[in-house]
């Protein structure tokens, strides 16, 4: 099946310098977008990394009256208030426009303070602050040829202020020249070497560059200087995240999350770092809060989406993946992602539609279309799997994938000869998929050709030594040809790969009994049987797990703890259910038997490490 798009995801959501958030969306009180740390999709609701984005420049070299900022303390609507009496009562003050129009871009307002600033500009042509202020409410309205003009006369009137060239190069990154972007913020950090927000904004100009090793010396300085400026943290636990430093990246996003627990990118890239651990249980928590906190982000979405479909949870992956397609119908990845959720759902029925939206957007995908077929043959609409088979091998003759595909649903048709002229076209371009050589393998068995059919087995087994199930057909085949010995060696293998493979200990009662050792068949017999039983009992432990996943999800603890109380009852040593319960019973106050459970499940699985608390 065609793999997500997410595969080939390079870092810039964290980082990114974007002109798609200026202006509109939701209201912006909380969240300057200018900022060129915030993500796309995260920006209008992620907490502010940059204070000073969109409000007139606290640099030393342009610092505001001391009246001012003894109120840019106070709340805005105090501030306003009485900025909007110093207006009336001066009107002639250039500083008083200039400090409302600060404090109605601070609260959403950009053309209120568009008005104020240009009314401060009207008294007062060279007033620096002014003009940086104007730049970024216009850079607010879209309007970037008039901020870029704000910004660039404000660099001619003061060449050395940091503030003006930092300015100008968030309207020129807004603009999408990053090379003069680039240019304005490494001058802006060489006048002023001391201010970590300067760092951090150079440091995400660079990572969109490309150029990581720089950028992240960038952020190293920002939370040298502020050992606490959670967005440097932020962008370089990201980049460490790219540059497989899992370590340093899981320390850094940690603190970012302890800093800005409402940063849904924060919790976003804990997350991948999670992940990429084997965490998923811990990396789901930390998507769950991102989505939470920015539910129209799709990257976030997706990524929740196909945790939460590895890990079994097929109504939460199927939530996820759906809304995607909601935010972005006409991205074709997203409709096959939330198709093959659904086939993995057994679905197959809803999945078609997907799969066919994703052929309109992408009419050329022969993987889209394989997995339209793959949706067919879940249904047993055999003729249409076919017809989208071959179709799909048109364009792409070479793919031993489709060929496989198509050779096992002739097969199911009970066209045995047509499939396995497909699967020894699979087998020629790919000879080292054991898939391919196993199929071949059961098929010539159910065609008597058995010498063929061990043949293909044991190439199965060799391209693949811990296939359990071709040691358990292989040994079934030898059976049927008398070569007991044989059969019993390798039935015996598919039990040390496989010790709760019941048929293969019923088939090895079987072959025991035969060869005149009653005893060992009995207790392959009983072990068969056995396991049988702790079989239901898992599927069951199963499904009730994941049920309490979604009630913990949903804040229901008592009722998430008694489903999995209930799936350690149905089968005791399903590791999951005890690390579960632990979460459940640690978020409950149960410290004690939370370490317990725990502990359990270590025993039972030693990759379930406690998580951190």
């Amino acid at each position: 099946m065609r793999p997500d798009s997410s595969s080939n995801e390079i870092l810039v959501s964290a980082i990114r310098v974007n002109s798609r958030r200026l202006g509109g969306g939701k209201k912006q009180s909380a969240t300057l977008c200018e900022d060129s740390h915030l993500s796309p999709a995260a920006c209008s609701s992620a907490p502010r990394v940059c204070a000073d984005c969109d409000r007139p420049s606290l640099s030393p070299e342009n610092r505001p009256s001391t009246l001012h900022l003894w109120w840019a303390r106070r709340p805005l609507a105090a501030a306003r208030a009485a900025f909007e009496l110093a207006v009336k009562l001066a009107p002639a003050s250039p500083e008083a426009h200039n400090s409302l129009g600060w404090t109605l871009l601070s609260e959403g307002n950009p053309d209120g303070a568009i008005t104020q600033f240009k009314l401060a500009l009207k008294l007062k042509p060279n007033y620096l602050e002014a003009h940086i202020n104007l730049a970024n409410a216009l850079a607010r309205k879209r309007d970037l040829d008039g901020a870029e003009a704000e910004a660039k006369e404000a660099v001619r009137l003061d060449p050395n202020s940091s503030e003006a060239h930092r300015t100008l190069g968030r309207v020129l990154s807004f603009r999408e020249d990053l090379q003069s972007a680039t240019t304005e913020l490494a001058r802006a950090v060489k006048l002023a070497p001391g201010r970590p927000e300067l760092r951090d904004e150079y440091g995400s100009l660079l990572a969109q560059a490309s150029q990581n090793d720089k950028a992240a010396e960038q952020f190293s300085e920002a939370i040298r200087l502020s050992p606490d400026y959670a967005a440097a943290q932020l962008h370089l636990g990201a980049i460490r995240w790219q540059q497989h430093q899992p370590e340093e990246a899981q320390s850094l996003l940690q603190s970012a999350v302890k800093l800005l627990p409402q940063s849904p990118q924060a919790h976003y890239y804990l997350a991948r770092v999670l992940e990429d651990q084997g965490r998923r249980d811990e990396a789901a928590r930390e998507l769950q809060v991102a989505v939470k906190l920015e539910p129209d982000w799709p990257d976030a979405q997706t990524r929740l989406g196909l945790l939460l479909q590895r890990q079994g949870d097929v109504d939460g992956a199927l939530a996820a993946l759906e809304r995607v397609t909601k935010l972005q119908p006409d991205n074709p990845d997203a409709h096959n992602n939330l198709g093959l959720a659904l086939v993995q759902a057994g679905q197959a029925s809803q999945s078609v539609s997907e799969f066919e939206a994703a052929l309109r957007l992408r009419p050329d995908d022969s993987g889209y279309r394989a997995n339209l077929g793959t949706a067919y043959l879940q249904k047993a609409d055999f003729d249409a799997a076919i017809h989208e088979f071959q179709t799909a091998l048109k364009s792409t003759p070479q793919d031993a994938t489709l060929h496989y595909d198509l050779g096992l649903t002739l097969k199911l048709k009970d066209q045995l000869p047509e499939a396995l002229v497909e699967f020894r076209k699979a087998e020629e371009l790919d000879p080292s998929q054991p898939d391919i050589h196993y199929t071949m393998g059961v098929t010539l068995w159910q065609q008597g050709s058995f010498d063929d059919s061990v043949k293909e087995l044991r190439a199965a087994i060799a391209a693949r030594p811990d296939y359990a199930e071709a040691f358990y057909t292989l040994g079934t085949v030898l059976k049927q040809q008398g070569k007991l010995q044989d059969a019993a060696d390798a039935l015996r293998n598919a039990i040390r790969l496989q010790p709760d493979f019941a048929g293969a200990h019923t088939t090895l009662a079987a072959v025991l009994r035969a060869l005149g050792d009653n005893e060992g068949a009995a207790a392959e017999a009983h072990t068969g049987q056995q396991i049988g039983q702790e079989t239901t009992g898992r599927q069951a432990a199963v499904l009730a797990t994941n049920s309490g996943r979604r009630l913990l999800n949903a804040g229901d603890i008592e009722g998430a703890i008694a489903q999995f109380r209930a799936a350690i009852n149905s089968s005791p040593n399903y590791a999951q259910a005890h690390y579960q319960l632990g979460i459940a019973l640690r978020q409950k106050g149960a410290k004690e038997e939370s370490s317990q459970e725990f502990r359990r499940a270590s025993e039972l699985d030693p990759q379930l490490a406690p998580p951190t608390s």
